[in-house]
């Protein structure tokens, strides 16, 4: 009885080996690849479209302060323009 139990429990965890290395081996053909690729491309491409959404909203919220700002009568200054090389016509590179 106890060899047939073991026979069994032999059995099932060849079974399991088995199953896992074909799964594997599965990954690494042709279409296996392609599959893993494309997985791989969509997650890309759905990471970029939630970057430049979360771009697009912070955008939108800035020129939304600036609006604000410009609609209360307060000055607004450019914190960046030293940065960029299009000096802002009024600037202090404009007048220099």
């Amino acid at each position: 009885m106890k060899r047939l139990l073991w026979l069994g429990v032999g059995l099932a965890v060849g079974a399991l080996v088995v199953r896992k290395l074909n799964q594997k081996a599965n990954e690494f053909t042709p279409t296996g690849i392609a599959t893993s690729l494309s997985e791989s491309a969509g997650g890309l491409v759905e990471s970029m479209r939630s970057f430049v959404e979360d771009v697009r909203d912070g955008m939108a919220e800035r020129e939304q302060q600036i609006h604000e700002a410009f609609a209360a009568g307060e000055l607004y200054e450019d914190k960046f323009a030293e940065l960029r090389d299009d000096a802002q016509p009024g600037s202090q590179e404009g007048n220099r």
